[in-house]
């Protein structure tokens, strides 16, 4: 690659598997101007609704804003809400074909109640249990006739029961069959059975939770120290470990090193590590160094900071962005 041009130009010829726990994101918008006299809660003078793409669909709503090509593949209930995800999907002109109506679960939506920007509630529907058999047996199925199509394979985990250890392990398996690389955003659940993937990406939190330890970030050793149990837990090519703040960390057998953040004017976290994921994964078909893989998420997942709620990277302020970077433009 000559230029960050070339590198986004790139993006355009690939197309992504993305597999994962899927959900609508609900937003009830109003205005509170007095407290209930019924009991001492606000009272919300309701205005706009909204629903979005959400958890690994707006994986693949980032890999579309970069220029490539998604197609996700996840099980979502028989219901209203599935309904509701497709035509979603359909609006975005996204495709279904990887997508599974399922009776034996209903579709996570997460409904955030907002006054302004404050969150005053969210409620959950879901289920967490692991897929039926014969769910796992269409996902299978699915994920195996679609790999013939795709670049990259990205598992986009939240622990909501799409993604169990037959699943990770039979669909890494056929990736590697066909040299296709396979990146990672892990929850608790299935954090250690991810062996042998491509990028393992993961934030502070989840990496505590998944190794079940403690330890504080900020100090060297004790980070140092996690970053030895997580090689010793999961065996992958590439480590990316998000800092929030403090900016982002990798590790192959190559290369390691942190890389901070860039200042920012934070309105929400939310989504960042979708955007970090989609971008680590892109760069990685097309073969960039883990340094510059690294600094181009860690730009994009700042700025979709700087927005409210879970939304797609803008590529043409990552492009803007990424030109002024002294790290990147040392690779090209």
């Amino acid at each position: 690659m000559k230029s960050l041009e070339e590198v986004f130009d790139g993006f355009k010829n690939k197309t992504v598997l993305v597999v994962g726990d899927v959900m609508i994101d609900y937003y009830m918008h109003g205005q509170v101007s007095r407290i209930s006299p019924e009991a001492p809660v606000p009272v919300l003078k309701l205005g706009r609704q909204e629903k979005r793409l959400g958890g690994a669909a707006n994986v693949a709503m980032n890999i579309r804003a970069l220029g490539a090509t998604p197609i996700l593949c996840s099980v979502v209930g028989d219901d209203s809400d599935g309904a509701a995800f497709e035509q979603l999907l359909e609006y975005e002109n996204m495709p279904n074909k990887g997508i599974i109506r399922s009776q034996n679960r209903v579709t996570t939506t997460k409904l955030r109640i907002m006054s302004d920007l404050q969150h005053l509630v969210r409620v959950d529907t879901e289920d967490v249990h692991p897929l039926v058999d014969l769910d796992q047996k269409s996902l299978l199925h699915h994920i195996k006739n679609l790999l013939e199509e795709c670049d990259l394979v990205i598992f986009e985990d939240y622990d909501k029961g799409t993604i169990n250890p037959e699943v990770i392990q039979e669909t890494i398996a056929l990736a590697q069959e066909k040299n296709i690389p396979v990146a990672v955003d892990p929850k608790t659940r299935n954090f250690t059975k991810y062996q042998g993937v491509s990028i393992f990406k993961v934030n502070i939190a989840d990496l505590k939770d998944g190794l079940d330890i403690e330890f504080d970030a900020l100090e060297e050793s004790q980070f140092e120290n996690a970053v030895k149990q997580l090689k010793n837990s999961v065996k992958a090519e590439n480590y990316l470990i998000t800092l929030s703040k403090k900016g982002i960390f990798y590790d192959s057998e190559k290369s390691s090193g942190k890389l901070s953040a860039h200042p920012r004017q934070i309105s929400e976290v939310l989504g960042a590590g979708d955007t970090v994921i989609s971008i680590a994964g892109l760069c990685l078909t097309l073969g960039l160094p883990l340094e510059f893989i690294a600094e181009l998420a860690n730009l994009g997942g700042g700025i979709v900071c700087e927005l409210p709620g879970a939304v797609p990277i803008n590529k043409e302020i990552l492009l803007k962005q990424a030109k002024e970077n002294s790290i990147l433009k040392k690779y090209l």
